[in-house]
């Protein structure tokens, strides 16, 4: 039975079907009760229908994820940095992944159900059931996500946390130097304030919600895969120069350092 669900997500059909019941019931949320603002649609106009990469830092385990499906599928319909009215869940732009932690997502009903969505679930290399662990990037996993983007967009949240500023992980830069993708960096704002962490609940209602695509990035992939991250968290604005800056203008301001 696993291994029946785990095939159903290659289904468009059965994708697009998921994107239109979480579209509805997510659309309220990001344009009623809080306040969504993108940029950088532009930049997606023209891409390829394949191997294409999203690096985003990433707030709430569920909401960003559902914010760029409806964002991609209103691209599709030639939208640009709005979602508007989301008659574009009538016919959903189906043909992107993401990656996401396997206990994550066997978390509960609701996660086991986005599954469908398009999860590439990948093991997390440290950590585990709560537990720091150590582990070398599993194989299968990156063969996993090779297979998505070698006919599909992925998303991938290079920190594969969503604490701020956290190091970016090794593997997206192992992705990249294997798949020569295009890459595009999204930063994102304000989803840590709205939504409690799983991204499902209301915290704070009325929150401004942001999020931008940059130009793709130009990479040397014959760069080292410490070189490349390094590209890489500049681009997402999660490197340590990003964290003094953030941290320089919380002082300037009198405001506490979290």
């Amino acid at each position: 039975m696993k291994k029946f669900f785990e095939k159903l997500k290659h289904f468009k059909i059965v994708r697009a079907f998921i994107y239109g019941i979480v579209g509805v019931i997510s659309y309220p949320g990001l344009v009623w009760v809080n306040r969504l603002k993108i940029e950088g649609t532009e930049h997606l106009e023209k891409l390829p229908r394949k191997n294409v990469l999203f690096v985003s830092n990433h707030q709430t385990y569920f909401a960003d994820v559902i914010t760029f499906l409806h964002i991609f599928c209103a691209v599709k319909w030639r939208k640009r940095n709005k979602l508007g009215v989301p008659y574009y869940l009538l016919n959903p732009f189906t043909s992107v992944y993401y990656v996401a932690a396997e206990e994550t997502m066997n978390g509960s009903f609701v996660s086991r159900l986005f599954k469908l969505a398009g999860a590439l679930t990948v093991k997390r290399t440290w950590r585990a059931e709560g537990t720091e662990v150590r582990r070398g990037l599993d194989p299968s996993d990156t063969r996993k996500i090779n297979r998505a983007l070698s006919d599909s967009w992925v998303i991938t949240f290079p920190q594969g946390t969503t604490k701020p500023f956290a190091p970016g992980r090794k593997g997206t830069a192992y992705i990249i130097k294997n798949n020569h993708p295009i890459v595009v960096p999204v930063v994102i704002n304000g989803f840590w304030r709205a939504f409690t962490k799983k991204g499902l609940v209301f915290k704070k209602r009325g929150s401004l919600l942001t999020v931008k695509f940059k130009e793709p990035l130009v990479i040397d992939y014959e760069q080292t895969s410490e070189q490349i991250m390094d590209q890489i968290m500049d681009a997402i604005e999660q490197s340590k120069k990003f964290m003094l800056k953030g941290t320089h203008h919380r002082m300037n301001k009198g405001g506490t350092v979290a």
